[in-house]
């Protein structure tokens, strides 16, 4: 593990905001921020860009985080953080969320607030502090990535979100629409380690979050320790099934269905069956849709991000050494 890397107070915290400059919402989160900074006497510099151009921003902030001795910090919703992330990730630099999205998985698993201006109040007191980060192919996520069904979910929640608002009901609502009418079906060979098996499925969704898991009820008990991600595999099922599986979900017990398996794992190797001529495959990871060249690699990643959280609570059950003497 390297060392923490240390954060200069006088030099600008890099904020990177996914929003178009001179929108009512860039207005609002620039007024947000900057409260915030003048209150706890520090100083950052505002950085707006369209989504179209957030990579480039990101990767520009984290250079100059660098640089300064300072950390960059993502302003928006899991893709917005996961762009920064891959910046953040690759130079090592410190990084801090503010997050504004809808379930804000990652945020809350280290103790993020909601409220922004909560959290940028709050890093502003904030250290860096390892965390475990996991990557598809050379793609860094922070909460999960898949393929097959659960990327199709992403989109027509996307869909609905533009016609009906954000809202956590709308997106439940959604994805019920989406396993309904599910139908295509995954060949994937697996590969964990000297282990291959060729499987069908629906889906193969690979969690990085243990709050995300939890909520689910598919958390196998190794993965609560570091260095282990898991791995949910929905078998194809009839729509009763189906229906029994959202229930299943509903109540956070889908670990308990019997279409569901589940397992944990530090590196896995897929390599799905593809359509003659199609070369790429259609993957999520935090909450963005793309395609990536197969096979699929997932692996728990050595290098940390750093994040700016609360310091972590020390485990009793992981103290080393014999226990104290109770006398002479």
């Amino acid at each position: 593990m390297l060392a923490r890397p240390d954060i200069e107070p006088t030099a600008p915290l890099q904020f990177v905001i996914n929003a178009a400059a001179g929108s009512s919402d860039a207005d609002e989160k620039r007024q947000v921020i900057e409260a915030a900074l003048q209150t706890g006497g520090r100083q950052g510099k505002l950085l707006f860009s369209d989504p179209a151009n957030l990579a480039r921003v990101a990767q520009q902030a984290a250079a100059m985080a660098i640089a300064t001795g300072t950390a960059v910090v993502a302003v928006g919703g899991d893709g917005t953080l996961n762009t920064v992330a891959q910046a953040a990730h690759a130079l090592g630099c410190p990084m801090g969320v503010v997050p504004q999205g809808t379930f804000n998985y990652f945020a809350r698993t280290h103790g993020i607030p909601s409220d922004p201006t909560e959290a940028v109040r709050l890093l502003l007191q904030w250290s860096p502090w390892p965390v475990q980060v996991a990557a598809i192919n050379d793609r860094v996520f922070l909460v999960n990535a898949s393929l097959g069904l659960y990327p199709d979910l992403l989109e027509d929640r996307e869909a609905y979100k533009a016609r009906f608002g954000r809202s956590r009901w709308v997106a439940f609502w959604a994805a019920a629409i989406t396993l309904l009418r599910a139908q295509r079906r995954l060949r994937l060979r697996i590969e964990q380690g000297v282990a291959v098996r060729d499987v069908k499925a629906l889906t193969l969704f690979v969690g990085n979050n243990r709050l995300q898991l939890e909520q689910l009820g598919v958390e196998p008990e190794q993965a609560l320790r570091a260095g282990y991600i898991t791995a949910v595999m929905l078998r194809p099922i009839g729509t009763l099934s189906m229906l029994r599986l959202m229930l299943h979900g509903a109540m956070g017990t889908l670990g308990e269905a019997q279409s569901v398996e589940h397992f944990e794992f530090d590196h896995l190797v897929v390599r799905p069956t593809l359509v003659p001529g199609r070369r790429g495959v259609k993957v999520a990871f935090d909450g963005e849709v793309t395609r990536l060249r197969a096979p699929l690699d997932f692996r728990v990643l050595s290098k940390p991000l750093y994040l700016l959280k609360p310091s972590p609570q020390p485990d009793p059950s992981e103290a080393t050494g014999p226990p104290a003497s109770a006398g002479p």
